[in-house]
């Protein structure tokens, strides 16, 4: 697959560039204010979010949205929304299905590993498997991502649906490089108000919090774009970041120590267990060449030839 944005005059684009992030970041900065204003701050991984912190957290999630579509419908004028923003279930259906799936398994497998080394390395307080009732857990765990996904919706439409292609562009090696770091920069620093007051990363000040949601973001934003990339679609994307920001983070707390204090950057995705195990996936992922456009493309130009291909006559 390619981006289709070679066709916007490169004025409207760079215009269209700094009006998303503007929005972006200002919406994310009002949004947070209320908390900020209060002094709020998250201490503990294990502490719960009240209802004024959920209704902020609710309102600076849309904002990548409502800024990529101010941008689509008022400042690009390129189309449908839905079509430009890749808000679309792409045939065949059944390679979008198996994209979604893989939002599901790559995540856990990735957490997995990352608890793995953490334990090993005594960072972790595994706790074992509690095998009754882990059933009913995940379900629950599932079910309110499922929940929370227009939501993420909400991100990933500003983030995977428009800025990722605009930067993009036609897809050659510079430009590829230079979207993929500078989506990955941007998506870690409109971070910037929850980390000032520790969200991600509790009890510990900003200079250290804000470089390690840089490398966490970086790093887990590749594995996001492939999901989109592979299916043409930002719905996988979503269930991608979803799974990450909500069931991976359960994970880590079901199987640990219930007395234990948890510190996410010695033992989740967005600390240094997980800058190891989604760095050697991202690293496979450039190898095959799976963060290329033009892999996808070659691919289903393929696929299609062989379908239309026609059957030699039976003699």
């Amino acid at each position: 697959m390619t981006f289709s944005t070679s066709h916007l005059p490169s004025v409207n684009r760079r215009r269209g560039l700094f009006i998303f992030l503007g929005v972006a970041y200002i919406g994310m900065w009002a949004a947070m204010s209320p908390l900020l204003i209060s002094g709020y701050r998250r201490g503990d991984a294990r502490e719960e979010t009240g209802a004024l912190e959920e209704v902020c957290i609710a309102a600076a999630m849309l904002a990548p949205a409502l800024a990529a579509i101010l941008v689509v419908r008022c400042v690009e004028r390129s189309g449908r929304v839905r079509d430009t923003l890749a808000l679309k279930w792409t045939k065949p259906w059944g390679r979008a299905a198996r994209a979604c799936l893989m939002a599901f398994v790559v995540p856990a497998g990735l957490t997995t590993a990352a608890l793995v080394i953490s334990t090993f390395a005594g960072r972790y307080p595994f706790d074992g498997v509690h095998w009754n009732g882990l059933g009913a857990w995940a379900a629950a765990a599932v079910l309110d991502m499922l929940v929370s996904l227009p939501l993420f919706f909400g991100e990933e439409l500003g983030w995977q649906g428009y800025l990722f292609p605009r930067l993009a562009g036609d897809g050659d090696r510079r430009s590829l490089i230079r979207a993929y770091a500078i989506t990955g920069a941007a998506f870690a620093l409109w971070h910037l108000p929850t980390l000032l007051m520790g969200g991600q990363y509790p009890g510990r000040p900003w200079y250290v919090s804000v470089p390690a949601m840089l490398v966490s973001c970086l790093l887990i934003l590749p594995v996001f774009t492939w999901l989109r990339l592979r299916s043409g679609s930002v719905v996988p994307a979503v269930i991608g970041h979803a799974f990450v920001s909500s069931v991976s983070v359960g994970i880590v707390t079901e199987f640990a120590d219930p007395k234990a204090a948890l510190d996410p950057l010695h033992m989740s995705m967005v600390g240094w267990p997980g800058w190891i195990v989604t760095g050697a996936f991202v690293a496979f992922l450039t190898l095959t060449g799976r963060l290329r456009p033009s892999f996808y493309t070659a691919r289903n130009v393929h696929h299609s030839s062989s379908i239309r291909r026609p059957q030699a006559p039976v003699r």
